[in-house]
């Protein structure tokens, strides 16, 4: 295999913004009158364009997290600064404590490998115009997929008031580093790895946005839950998987209860 194809990233579909932000509270923790879980069909509406949601935090260095899902990055520069607002107006009292960029995406890894594995049989590129015109095709396969669509404009979780959020990037060590493994070997991995989280469909829905480029971290994994239990064993059932075992850096987590929609 040539060091192109080595070399070459996965091709990705994009969807919202996204913005979580942690908060500690001074004082006590603010209850909010509206918005609550059980919104109206006329809120469910809004979801379209976007949603914020508040997560009162537990066990954590903090107390409040603030989940922003929105359709630009402007939009998500105003639900920042409605957070913003709440705080200079002394209604609650937030000190940031972290804050992570982002956007949800679906990496279409197995997609990408057999092209760049079509590519060099038939003596052409990666990126070429038989290359783009066959992706097109198949990314548009892919955004017409009710599952996709979920991935990439989420909406708050039905009767899953738990929420889990953590950072997380792959390693790049010298001798165990997942950006010098072929696509094709990156794509049997995460395969693999989906088949995990796949186990727990119906009892844990998970949105992955990526973050390089816009946070230290490069992926952001946020979690909703029926059960809290279930965090613990699908993140370790994920960590025993040889994607997670060999190639995943985890950062900070935070767990809470999801209060309001907004």
């Amino acid at each position: 295999m040539t060091n192109e194809i080595i070399a070459h990233p996965p091709e990705t579909l994009e969807g919202w913004y996204s913005l979580h932000q942690i908060f500690r509270v001074t004082g006590r923790l603010p209850k909010h009158a509206r918005g609550v879980i059980g919104a109206t069909d006329e809120h469910r509406a809004t979801y379209d364009q976007g949603w914020s949601a508040r997560v009162d935090l537990i066990g954590s260095r903090a107390h409040l997290m603030m989940i922003h899902f929105y359709p630009t990055l402007e939009a998500i520069a105003e639900a920042q600064a409605r957070t913003d607002q709440l705080n200079a107006d002394g209604n609650w009292n937030l000190d940031l404590v972290y804050s992570f960029l982002s956007v949800t995406e679906a990496g279409l890894y197995h997609i990408s490998a057999q092209l760049a594995a079509d590519a060099e049989r038939r003596d052409g590129a990666i990126g070429d115009d038989v290359y783009r015109s066959e992706l097109a095709k198949r990314a548009k396969a892919e955004l017409e997929s009710e599952h996709i669509q979920r991935r990439l404009y989420p909406r708050p979780p039905e009767e899953m008031p738990y929420v889990c959020f953590y950072p997380m990037s792959k390693r790049r060590d010298a001798g165990q580093n997942w950006y010098t493994l072929s696509l094709e070997e990156r794509s049997r991995l995460m395969h693999s790895h989906g088949l995990v989280g796949r186990r727990f469909a119906g009892r844990v829905q998970q949105v992955i946005t990526g973050a390089i480029g816009l946070d230290s971290w490069e992926w952001g994994v946020t979690l909703f839950a029926k059960d809290p239990l279930d965090f613990k064993k699908l993140v370790t059932d994920m960590r025993f998987d040889e994607a997670s075992a060999k190639y995943a850096e985890f950062g900070e987590f935070f767990v809470g209860k999801l209060i309001a929609i907004l």
